[in-house]
């Protein structure tokens, strides 16, 4: 028997609680990356809709425009 559960999970709903839940999830993508940056990128781009791109380039010392960069290398954009 399966379980229906009444809302889709949505990791930003435990990032946005404390510092140190969006600290340890950031550890963990890290650590888990396969090499090619792509988990980090994720997880930056969580964190960044979970407390907001300004609060997190606060946080990191890293530019909005940086984060917007990082965040979104891994959309495949169509070419003419």
């Amino acid at each position: 028997m399966s379980t229906k559960l009444s809302k889709e999970f949505d990791i930003q709903d435990y990032l946005i609680n404390t510092e140190k839940d969006s600290k340890a999830f950031f550890k963990a993508c890290i650590e888990e990356d396969p090499g090619d940056g792509s988990l980090a990128r994720r997880a930056l781009g969580e964190l960044a809709k979970a407390r907001g791109v300004a609060q997190l380039a606060k946080e990191t010392g890293l530019s909005r425009q940086t984060l917007y960069a990082v965040s979104y290398t891994h959309l495949t954009l169509p070419t003419n």
